[in-house]
This record gives structure tokens, C-alpha cells and sequence, in this order.
């Protein structure tokens, strides 16, 4: 259990946005659900100096960072020293009393610090003592991160905490275990700890790294120049040490007759959940959404209800925030949204679609057709990726998505984006078409 002052203890709110309004005999709900967390002592998505805190003050945490060794990291040799400065500066911003280790990652996991099976708390000393063990760290041998992955899990699993987090880094692929061994690995740790996963270089495969963060609900990103490392890590670690309520899920009732089509978040990222749900009694259902500190996400459900006719109404969905436990016993955390569905025959009120419904289908295409026009690159459709690519052209102007539309720019030239109309370039640097292919499921909130 978390030991902190309840002043630091975000609370929890549901804002449901939809049309309720269907056609006579119509089935399908959309509604985009905002969950928020505030007040918990956060400034924005960090913690404002981690140090200041006394320990006991913040939620009890662990953390361990798997830092890749393989022999790739030599290579250039400012790669290995830049991940080690990397490294030493997320210790430097770990709040004093969070537990924490770093492993070395190659075809095996070395724990480097502080070794010995165990978690160190962190203070000035084991800072100090972490960072001149990290100076030790050198390239050679494979990449097996799977086994990364599993050793954290057991020294996180020794910690009694509230928040078990993990940041991974790697340079290469996986090139020294299976697929099937590193989709067990993740599915072993689902539910246990998150991870943060983030590729160095342009040598790593895309769809590795974002699949572990999408496994365990962290993010995914692409440091393209390591001398960028320390700035993100640090940065990752301030994102860390601001997360104060661990394994909230977000529970969907649903009426006798109604089905649930599809639950999906659509920001900050685009990640499916719908195949992730447990069954939590009678026509409900669990749906995990991690660690939360400050912050605000949005989800988009579907659901399918039964037919009725005009004037009639019903709840199509109730949503609440849990945490259940593994002992059976759950926490509700006070926050709960209604869906509603009402059959009308105003043909404009049955019609109008809800501008963050639309916003965000909108959204998810984008993700999609980005790596669906990426992936006909590769392999030399080009007619086909020209296609996808310039649809999602469109849709990043239309929906005000300039981050996305930048990363674009990069891999075709734009004609005319409100139609979509691109040429793709026939040169492109490696880093953009990773970088693109990374963020392609980052979003932006509805223009209000």
C-alpha cells in the first residue's frame, strides 16, 4: 500500500461527449469518455523536484533500467557513453525513498547495480554509488530482451510498492531469442510493472519497441542522435516519478442485449484495449489503463445495443474507474460517465456526428494509414503508399495535427494537403521514416 500525504492523491473525473440521438431501429453508440487525475501534486506530465520530497512524502515506487550492453552499442563509441550518461542522469532524478536497479542488457540481463537480487532506495549515497557502477559499463555480446524484461519483473516483484515502473533502451534488434520468447516475456509481465522503451540509433526495429511499451502501457520513442539520451531519460524519469496511482482500470457496464464493439484510447496515443479486457461479473468488463498521475487521456468506445423504436431511451453504458486487486476486492475511485442512446426521428439529431467522435476516428485512421503506407514502402508498392500516406496527409491538416504533419513532410512532398494529394520523396533519410513510423499513434486533442 502507498504511503503518502492525501493531498498528494489525484482525484479522478469522467466527461462523456457523444450524440445520444439514433435512427429508429439504429444500434451503434460512439462516445469519446475524457478521464482526468488532478490535484495530485504534479506540474503537467512531471514531478517538480523529485529531491524535495522527503521519503514517504510521494507514492512508494521502484524503478529499474535496462540499459542495452550488446555489442552494437560500441559502435560508434559515443553511443555506450552517451546511454551511460543517459542512465546516470534518470538515478540523478529518482525521489529520494523510490526503490531502483539498472540491469545491463546483452543476450543475458546483469544486475549492475545494485546487484545481488535486490533494489537499492535511493538517497545521495546510492546515487552516487549507482552512477560509479555505471562508469563499469561496457559493449559485448547479443540481445536477448526478453530476458531483460523477466529479470526486472523479479526485481521489481521484491519490492512491496505501489508503483512499479521500468525503462528499457535498446540500439538493435532482437536478434538472439524468438519472437515467441519475447511475446512470452511480455505477456508474463502484463499487469505487473510498465515500461517506458525507447530505440537509440536507427539500427532497432520499429514495431519491436513500440509492441513492448503497447505490452506494458508505457510509450515508445525514437532518440535518434544519442546525444539526445539524457534530456529524454531525464525526462522519462520526471514522468516516472510523477505517477502516484498504479493499475486503475476503467470498468464498462453494459445492459442485457448490448455488446461492447471496441474500446480503444485515442490520446495522447492511439492503443487498442479492446482485447485486453477481464471479465469483472455480470455484463462487465475491465479494461487497464496503467499508471496515472496529472494527466488527462481520452478513450473511445463503441457499443452495439439492441433496436427500439422512436421515443424510446435506454443506458447504453455505464464506465467507472477501479482498482481491482489480487486478492478479489476492488477500489472504486469515485468517477463514473453514463452513455445513452435515444431513437428519434429528427433526421439532423439522429445524423450529426459528436465533433470528438469524429476528431478522433479521425485520429486512429491517421495512425493506421501511416503504417499501412510505410509498410507498402518497404516493400515496394509504391503506388499504394503514395495512396495511404497522402490520405494521412489529409487527415493531419484537417484535424490540426502539425506534429505529424511535419514528420510527413519528410517522407513525401506535399502538392496540396487538403486533398492529399503528395509525391513520394525519392530519397529519405532512415531516421525520419523510423521517427514518423514511431509517433505515428501520438494525437491531438479536439480544437475547442
Amino acid at each position: 500500500m502507498a504511503i503518502f500525504s492525501k493531498s498528494n492523491v489525484p482525484q479522478f473525473s469522467v466527461d462523456v461527449y457523444q450524440n445520444e440521438y439514433l435512427p429508429e431501429g439504429g444500434r451503434e453508440v460512439n462516445a469519446v469518455v475524457t478521464v482526468t487525475a488532478t490535484g495530485g501534486g504534479t506540474i503537467g506530465s512531471a514531478v517538480a523536484a523529485p529531491h524535495l520530497y522527503s521519503p514517504g512524502e510521494g507514492p512508494s515506487a521502484a524503478v529499474v533500467l535496462m540499459v542495452d550492453c550488446s555489442g552494437s552499442m560500441d559502435y560508434p563509441p559515443t553511443k555506450m557513453r552517451n546511454a551511460r550518461d543517459a542512465t546516470a542522469a534518470a538515478v540523478d532524478t529518482l525521489r529520494d525513498g523510490v526503490h531502483f536497479a539498472v540491469v545491463a542488457g546483452t543476450h543475458l540481463a546483469r544486475e549492475v547495480y545494485p546487484g545481488e537480487g535486490g533494489l537499492a532506495v535511493a538517497g545521495p549515497d546510492t546515487r552516487e554509488q549507482a552512477k560509479q557502477a555505471l562508469r563499469k559499463l561496457s559493449a559485448g555480446g547479443g540481445t536477448a530482451i526478453g530476458t531483460w524484461l523477466r529479470r526486472a519483473d523479479r526485481l521489481l516483484a521484491s519490492a512491496d510498492v505501489a508503483i512499479r515502473h521500468g525503462i528499457l533502451l535498446t540500439d538493435g534488434r532482437n536478434e538472439h531469442e524468438s519472437p515467441e520468447d519475447l511475446k512470452a516475456a511480455l505477456d508474463a509481465c502484463a499487469g505487473r510493472f510498465t515500461c517506458d522503451a525507447r530505440g537509440v540509433g536507427t539500427d532497432w526495429e520499429v514495431k519491436e519497441v513500440t509492441g513492448i511499451a503497447s505490452a506494458l502501457l508505457g510509450t515508445a520513442d525514437i532518440v535518434a542522435d544519442p546525444t539526445g539520451l539524457a534530456a529524454d531519460f531525464t525526462q522519462m524519469m520526471e514522468t516516472a516519478m510523477g505517477k502516484e496511482v498504479a493499475d486503475v482500470s476503467l470498468r464498462l457496464w453494459t445492459p442485457a442485449g448490448a455488446t461492447v464493439t471496441f474500446v480503444k484510447q485515442v490520446a495522447p496515443t492511439v492503443e487498442e484495449l479492446t482485447g485486453r479486457r477481464t471479465e469483472a461479473g455480470p455484463r462487465a468488463g475491465d479494461y487497464p489503463l496503467g499508471s496515472w498521475g496529472d494527466e488527462s487521456r481520452d478513450y473511445h468506445l463503441c457499443v452495439e445495443v439492441p433496436p427500439a423504436a422512436v421515443g424510446q431511451e435506454m443506458l447504453a453504458a455505464r464506465v467507472s474507474l477501479v482498482i481491482p486487486h489480487s486478492d478479489g476486492s476492488v477500489q472504486n475511485l469515485g468517477a463514473q460517465g453514463l452513455v445513452r442512446a435515444v431513437w428519434t426521428d429528427d433526421l439532423a439529431a439522429s445524423t450529426s456526428i459528436n465533433p470528438q467522435v469524429a476528431h478522433y476516428t479521425g485520429q486512429a485512421e491517421l495512425a493506421e494509414v501511416i503504417q499501412e503506407g510505410l509498410d507498402l514502402r518497404k516493400v515496394g508498392d509504391m503506388d499504394g503508399a503514395t495512396a495511404k500516406l497522402g490520405r494521412a496527409v489529409q487527415l493531419a491538416s484537417a484535424s490540426g495535427n502539425a506534429d505529424t504533419a511535419k514528420l510527413l513532410a519528410k517522407v513525401v512532398d506535399v502538392v496540396d494537403a487538403a486533398t492529399g494529394t503528395v509525391r513520394l520523396k525519392a530519397k529519405v533519410e532512415e531516421a525520419d521514416e523510423m521517427t514518423l513510423e514511431t509517433r505515428s499513434t501520438k494525437t491531438v486533442r479536439v480544437k475547442k
